[in-house]
């Protein structure tokens, strides 16, 4: 299961380098590319606003 991003992102940028398989797009609310994302929840672990969880 893939992880999602929520409107409470803020496009801070803290999760993209912790991507090891780059499955982040940045925009002004980030995306995460399900067919890319391994969950494994590094992402979530950075984001400052709890913005990143699991679907």
């Amino acid at each position: 299961m893939a992880y999602v991003i929520s409107a409470e992102c803020i496009a801070c940028g803290s999760c993209i380098s912790e991507c090891p398989v780059e499955a982040i797009a940045e925009g002004d609310i980030y995306s995460i590319d399900p067919d890319k994302c391994i969950d494994c929840g590094s992402c979530a672990s950075v984001c400052p606003n709890d913005a990143i969880s699991a679907k």
